[in-house]
């Protein structure tokens, strides 16, 4: 466990800080009068989430492995963040649409179908809690692959 503590110190601060965002995004409308342009600003997450993942493998190849970190080192140390992130997503969808914004969607669900979008059922079968935690679990995963490798590439102690 305590090989993996900072991967789990900043994999919390991750997912944290995605209620933050949903709380951001909630207060600035982006949830109902403004759900049009919900699918565009929720992508600038991704410079939160590039963010951390810097920070994280910083934090390790500095205290963990004193300054010399490999790519394989800074890969796997960024794999295991995004499993674990993975791990917390459902708690973070949960609470972001249990609590933070309960009614985001219906209203999704009613502007998708009457902007022509989708038809009812698909927007059912999409916009549901059950959906967004399978989306967010891949996309933890999917993501954090390419993040984890591009970080531990920029991270790397270079040779001399």
């Amino acid at each position: 466990m305590k090989k993996f503590a900072i991967e789990i110190k900043w994999a919390v601060q991750f997912s944290l800080l995605s209620l933050v965002w949903m709380i951001i995004e909630k207060s600035t409308g982006l949830h109902d009068e403004h759900i049009a342009k919900q699918a565009i600003y929720t992508n600038l997450f991704g410079i939160v989430a590039i963010l951390v993942y810097f920070l994280a493998l910083r934090d390790k190849k500095k205290n963990y492995f004193t300054g010399q970190m490999d790519f394989k080192q800074g890969f796997i140390s960024g794999m295991v963040l995004s499993f674990i992130i993975a791990m917390l997503s459902p708690l973070v969808q949960y609470v972001t649409f249990t609590y933070i914004t309960p009614h985001f969607f219906e209203t999704v669900k009613t502007y998708a179908v009457a902007h022509k979008i989708q038809t009812p059922e698909q927007a059912d079968t999409f916009f549901n809690l059950k959906s967004y935690i399978i989306q967010g679990i891949f996309g933890a995963l999917s993501m954090g692959v390419i993040t984890a490798a591009l970080m531990a590439l920029l991270l790397k102690t270079k040779k001399k």
